[in-house]
């Protein structure tokens, strides 16, 4: 059995309340971390390591859990540069753009998608994050959203079912038609590659009565929850996913005091609420929309989690370090918060308890920074200083 030592760490993240500086990121100073099988064996003082057949010196850097992207689009072809130019120009994003991307991908082989799938992947490793999810929603046909899907568990075990994305052209006028085909053939060629169900309930795609189908359809074949929420203006996609015990509201950009006291509702004895707010602050930039207020939920008692949604329309990015200094900037976060909610939020919105957090028994992914505090992550906005990353105990 080969293990491996992290020493010399000048500030660890935990994110194990009540340990070390106590506080949410439970940070130990002058610390170490021991790796065995892929797992945290150990954490501790640096003085009293034990003795591993490997070693990396932190030199006095930080080293946080990896990052848990729990939100992102990664299968699809085609690119939508244009549109983004004509929203800096002033055209209001309305999420129309999505069948653009539609049109792309079906007609995109399956090499074609792969090789997307891995490069963004990649790309997003090399800047920290070692856990993401990934939707379908860009094929939208029985056989397009199997293999969207297929493909994206070949990097993930985090798959979600989103071909309740929009309503494809070709059932414009028929949505009853369409939404029993998600029901359906759909969701059976989905469920053998799918963890998750998601629905974009949203003006110009699904209303609460064609989203609460579909994703009941789901639970009724063993698929949990997500919902994307309250992204274009107020509507009933918070409130309907605290209704069916979602694990993640995603966007909740619009929230009126009844969507804030539902997610608060869902509080549970660990001080966590069973329904995770997931902001995703890379699409307001993108789009110039207003940012979530993310200390209305955090004051009321609200589990908040960051993610990307990496997608080519509204959100281009696949940087959670990106994500945090705008969450801090911009949605009034502190940079605690944002890490908080960028590593261990994230695995809760997963519903994780292995990743996200460096505690003995978890999964042995970290970042360790070319900084001596997670709060140059914020400090630094739009500097690469993830110098290293170990994905499942191995250095990448």
């Amino acid at each position: 059995m080969s293990s491996l030592l992290v020493d010399n760490i000048g500030e660890l993240v935990t994110n194990v309340a009540g340990s070390g500086e106590g506080g949410p990121l439970g940070i130990r100073r002058r610390a170490a971390l021991l790796v065995e099988e892929g797992e945290v064996a150990w954490v501790g003082p640096a003085a009293d390591a034990p003795a591993a057949d490997g070693r990396i010196d932190a030199a006095g850097a930080a080293v946080l859990p990896g990052f848990v992207d729990s939100h992102a689009h990664l299968v699809f072809a085609g690119d939508r540069a244009a549109e983004f130019a004509a929203r800096m120009a002033g055209e209001p994003y309305t999420g129309g753009g999505i069948r653009t991307t539609v049109g792309a991908t079906r007609a995109a082989s399956d090499g074609e998608l792969r090789a997307t799938v891995r490069r963004l992947r990649a790309e997003a490793l090399r800047q920290g994050t070692t856990t993401i999810e990934i939707k379908s929603g860009y094929g939208l046909t029985v056989a397009d959203e199997a293999r969207s899907l297929r493909i994206a568990a070949e990097v993930t075990g985090e798959t979600t079912f989103l071909g309740a994305h929009v309503v494809p052209a070709e059932y414009a006028d028929r949505p009853d038609e369409y939404v029993g085909l998600v029901c359906g053939p759909m969701l059976a060629a989905a469920r053998p590659y799918a963890r998750w169900i998601d629905v974009f309930c949203e003006r110009g795609a699904f209303d609460a009565d064609h989203a609460r189908a579909i994703l009941t359809c789901g639970q009724a074949v063993g698929l949990d929850v997500r919902v994307h929420a309250n992204q274009l203006g107020p509507g009933p996609g918070v409130r309907l996913g605290v209704e069916l015990g979602a694990a993640s509201v995603d966007h909740c950009t619009h929230l009126t005091d009844a969507d804030v006291d539902a997610l608060a509702s869902t509080a549970s004895d660990d001080g966590q609420t069973a329904t995770v707010a997931t902001l995703l602050p890379g699409a307001e930039f993108s789009t110039r929309s207003p940012y979530p207020d993310a200390r209305r939920l955090l004051d009321a008692g609200v589990t908040v989690a960051l993610a990307t949604d990496c997608n080519p329309g509204s959100s281009y990015t696949s940087s959670m370090p990106f994500c945090i200094a705008l969450a801090v900037r911009e949605m009034r976060m502190t940079p605690a918060e944002a890490v908080w909610a960028a590593t261990a939020g994230g695995a809760r919105a997963l519903r994780r308890d292995d990743v996200g957090v460096l505690r003995p028994g978890a999964r042995a992914d970290l970042i360790i920074l070319d900084a001596p505090s997670h709060l140059h992550l914020a400090y630094r906005p739009g500097v690469p200083l993830v110098r290293q990353v170990l994905h499942n105990g191995v250095p990448r």
